[in-house]
């Protein structure tokens, strides 16, 4: 039984009577404190790189989280321009969705509005922190964040960045709360049913199940990403080469890098030059049984190794993928149904029958014809930032950005009507 903090509880109120002082600000006013946090993190940046640093010195460098928990000066200037990019976009809430008038005259509008409190649970990534704060607010809510214990020195510099801002402009410091890094912080999150409207986790699928089996609070599940690029018997091989290589390893740790390779048998011959530059990356290829025999003497030896069950469905967040052989387009459709997370797919051919077939009968939240899958993120889809990646069907699905973190309620205006019946 998870057990709750009276504390906790007491602090989660505040932060209910908080998201009312952020959703009644104007965009205006949200938009420059959001431009000034950016700035006030820039300036920050030493001490929290420096707190950063410690959080590296506590994780294995080989642990596929290790790049996940990494913050850099590059890395922080990528994010406050994300910051100031979310800044500059229109605002979500107060957007007419639908509107009519009855026959009885009632005049009925369907508004967006702020969703109130947003509970982010996620493991090692400190961008989150940051992203999350910036998206919620931009929207109008207060947020509850819960990283895990692996960014915590990362997560309370960049909370106390926030926070300073938020002070100097009238805003609570609730506004964003940032939880403990212990379990019993996570229980009563899940059970704070009342206090926050809806949690997102994102993480492991490890996480995401424990949070979606616990919660009493709504969850939006942004799932892992067990991601496919299909190889057609139609598929260009320079294209295929420069998507499989980003596909893969443009950054291994994140949830729509590649992770098993499927190979129209027809193009066997040519699976050493699809996977040349991967070498150069020290991938490490698990390969079924006519991949392995078509890549033994053209691939490193060392980085080769015979595929099992248990590398079709794995999300290997490293230098790591899976190769497997099919001689249809069925066979390949068969096989994402059956492993697939429902994240990002991709099938790279030169069939447009093919290529269509595919991006309307693969259920995923995003399909890509051509494609590295490494675009399934909210910035690149000029979303702004996102809370993460919907892999479920109900409210969103795909980036979650600013749109899709916003409720909606009805406005009715009348002029004395009233229900006969």
């Amino acid at each position: 039984m998870l057990s709750i903090s009276s504390d906790l509880i007491a602090q989660l109120r505040r932060v209910q009577a908080a998201s009312a002082t952020v959703a009644h600000r104007s965009n205006e006013e949200r938009n420059t404190i959001l431009l000034e946090i950016a700035s006030r993190l820039e300036s920050a940046q030493e001490e929290i790189l420096r707190e950063n640093k410690r959080d590296l010195e506590r994780m294995d460098s080989n642990d596929p989280k290790y790049d996940r928990l990494m913050l850099t000066e590059s890395r922080i200037k990528t994010i406050t321009a994300e910051m100031r990019n979310v800044a500059g976009l229109p605002s979500p809430v107060g957007i007419v969705l639908e509107e009519k008038t009855l026959h009885n005259g009632l005049a009925m509008q369907k508004i967006s509005v702020p969703m109130g409190v947003i509970g982010i649970i996620y493991e090692a990534r400190p961008n989150v922190t940051l992203d999350a704060f910036a998206l919620c607010f931009k929207a109008g809510s207060a947020c509850v964040l819960k990283g895990g214990s692996d960014a915590e020195f990362s997560n309370i510099a960049i909370a106390k960045t926030i926070s300073a801002v938020l002070e100097h402009h009238g805003i609570p410091n609730e506004a964003l709360f940032l939880m403990p890094a212990d379990r019993e912080a996570t229980a009563t999150m899940l059970g704070a049913v009342g206090l926050i409207d809806v949690i997102i986790p994102r993480g492991s699928q490890g996480l995401i199940d424990f949070v979606r089996q616990n919660s009493r609070v709504p969850v939006i599940e942004t799932g892992a990403g067990i991601v496919h690029v299909y190889f057609d018997k139609s598929g260009d091989i320079e294209k295929g080469k420069e998507i499989i290589f980003n596909a893969k390893t443009r950054r291994v740790s994140v949830c729509n890098a590649l992770d098993t390779l499927i190979l129209h048998s027809d193009r066997l011959a040519d699976l050493p030059a699809l996977t040349q530059q991967l070498a150069t990356k020290n991938v490490h290829i698990f390969a079924d049984e006519p991949a392995l025999e078509r890549l033994t003497g053209h691939y490193p030896s060392e980085l080769l190794s015979a595929a099992g069950e248990q590398h079709f469905g794995t999300e290997f967040l490293d230098y790591k993928m899976s190769i497997k052989t099919v001689n249809s387009l069925e066979a390949a459709l068969e096989h994402i149904a059956h492993y697939s997370s429902k994240h990002s797919e991709a099938i790279i051919a030169n069939n447009e029958t093919v290529c269509e077939t595919f991006l309307h009968r693969v259920d995923a939240a995003v399909v890509y014809a051509n494609a590295s899958t490494a675009f399934t993120d909210g910035a690149q889809f000029e979303l702004g930032a996102e809370i993460g990646i919907s892999t479920q069907k109900l409210h969103a699905r795909g980036p979650m950005a600013l749109r899709e973190i916003t409720s909606y309620k009805w406005l009715v205006r009348g002029s004395g009507q009233v229900r006969n019946s």
